[in-house]
């Protein structure tokens, strides 16, 4: 294996090659990852099915129920289609926060592939980010379910839910890059990051449209990188619509731009791990 830390690159082609060269390493890893997060659980992987359910049952009420809130696609609408729209926009939001809410202890809690042994560091926010998959896979299944106990189909347009959400995993993977490397010099900074992804989730339209806003407001909210994910991924899956094909090409090139400078800031102070830790 090659010695990383020695000579760090910051060419595209090479993070690719490498990626692809430790790719048994990665899923290894990924699902050892899965394994210790129910590992001594009663339940064990059931929680992967529950705990989505409960939460969507818990928001529903409150914002369905309590609130009286309402999407507005129909005047028939019904307190489970508000559900299954709002359970779209937590699996989104979901995977977003879980990844980046790990993010600033990712290096430190691997402190003994830092010190001790030649290890591509750059595999775990991607490791990180295949487990945080696993989860989502499994929320996806129970909206897939959700929708065909309710609606009796699922739109043919949501095959297209993949290509939506990989330029979000992209975008998410140099975000967790960066700050995994800062969060080794600042430790205080998995506070701050878990304070902005609680904002985000009430910026981002997880319980309410975007239309739901003045037309002002409605361009600022498109700035938070989540918008667009969101509002697609319901676009094909519930209302069976076809995705924005130019929005979806400048999100993914956006993504592919903000991995790379989140890696290039990786590789450059990662030869300080070893001093800081």
């Amino acid at each position: 294996m090659k010695n990383t830390h020695a000579t760090p690159s910051i060419s595209p082609l090479l993070l690719v090659q490498g990626l692809w060269q430790n790719k048994h390493l990665i899923g290894q890893m990924t699902k050892r990852d899965i394994a210790i997060r129910y590992r001594g659980s009663v339940f064990g992987i059931a929680w992967s099915f529950v705990t989505p359910i409960l939460m969507l049952v818990v928001y529903t009420f409150v914002f369905s129920v309590v609130f009286g809130a309402r999407w507005g696609t129909s005047s028939s609408e019904s307190q489970t289609d508000f559900a299954i729209i709002l359970f779209v926009g937590m699996i989104v939001y979901g995977f977003f926060a879980e990844v980046v809410n790990k993010s600033p202890t990712l290096i430190i809690a691997n402190v003994n592939y830092v010190k001790k042994v030649v290890f591509p560091l750059e595999i775990l926010p991607v490791i990180s980010i295949g487990a945080t998959l696993f989860h989502s896979f499994i929320s996806g299944l129970v909206l897939i379910v959700a929708l065909l106990f309710t609606k009796g189909e699922v739109q043919l347009t949501a095959v297209f839910f993949p290509l939506i959400f990989l330029p979000l995993v992209i975008w998410t993977l140099g975000v967790v890059w960066f700050v995994a490397a800062l969060g080794v010099f600042i430790r205080d900074l998995g506070q701050a990051v878990v304070l902005l992804t609680t904002a985000i989730m009430f910026l981002s339209p997880v319980f309410y449209p975007v239309s739901a806003l003045p037309e002002n407001f409605q361009k600022l909210l498109y700035y938070n990188p989540l918008t667009f994910v969101i509002e697609q991924s319901r676009a094909v899956i519930i209302f069976g619509q076809f995705p924005d094909w130019n929005g979806l090409a400048v999100y993914a090139l956006v993504s592919l731009f903000v991995a790379w400078c989140g890696f290039c800031c990786f590789q450059r102070v990662r030869q300080g791990f070893a001093d800081v830790l």
